[in-house]
């Protein structure tokens, strides 16, 4: 059974995807927030598998609420953002909070049950035509990340990092962050999908990374893809 949390400041788009999500027998609709500080005072209660987080909440937004429930000792929850295309700024952000994806408020039923489905088995919903726009957008908006050398000229733990992939595993991450799937990654490079499962786990390992959203943030920051035109 995936336990659901829906948290969304306008009550018509909770009852619709509360209703929505109550016609699936393995799915079950454990709470309705109204703003933030309720989602998280909700998640603490509930402990649900999947946190349905509005980014545009009053007082406490979607973001705030995201890094409050995943940074709990312990927490299984999963976020996944509620958002429009004209959300630009906070993509990112929710990305580094931890948010497994991104559903848009226009998506389709079928969408929906499958964003639920896929962020509560523990991946990171990608479709090249959401996440990676919203993640271009405010990556070409953000300032560059600073990696400052220490004082005697060494690199930075995280240049070290970035420096240790092999020239295929970096060839793997910039595949993720354009939104190949594993089985496109194996096709473009003639591989089989066991062997670019073990480029993946390697690069996770290497940098310090958890799912493929991190991936696709990791990948901007070193320069591997450009943010779209």
């Amino acid at each position: 059974m995936i336990r659901v949390l829906i948290a969304d400041d306008q009550a018509i788009v909770r009852a619709a995807i509360a209703n929505l999500l109550a016609t699936q027998e393995e799915i079950e609709v454990v709470g309705e927030a109204e703003d933030g500080a309720e989602a998280v005072r909700l998640a603490d209660e509930l402990r649900p598998d999947v946190a349905l987080l509005d980014i545009r909440m009053p007082g406490l937004n979607g973001i705030e609420a995201a890094r409050t429930i995943l940074s709990r000792p312990g927490t299984a929850t999963k976020a996944l953002m509620l958002t429009t295309f004209d959300l630009d700024a906070y993509v990112y952000d929710a990305l580094a909070a931890g948010a497994s994806g991104f559903l848009l408020k226009d998506a389709t039923f079928p969408e929906l049950l499958h964003a639920v489905r896929v962020v509560a088995a523990g991946n990171a919903l990608l479709a090249p035509e959401v996440t990676k726009r919203l993640i271009g957008e405010f990556v070409r908006q953000r300032p560059p990340t600073s990696r400052p050398h220490r004082g005697t000229g060494e690199p930075t733990a995280r240049e070290t990092e970035d420096a240790s992939l092999t020239s295929r595993e970096t060839e793997v991450l910039t595949l993720i962050a354009r939104g190949f799937s594993n089985a496109d990654i194996a096709h473009r490079l003639t591989i089989s999908n066991h062997t670019v499962k073990t480029h993946i786990n390697r690069i996770f390992t290497k940098l310090r990374l958890s799912d493929r959203a991190q991936a696709v943030i990791r990948a901007y920051e070193m320069g591997l893809v450009e943010p779209p035109p």
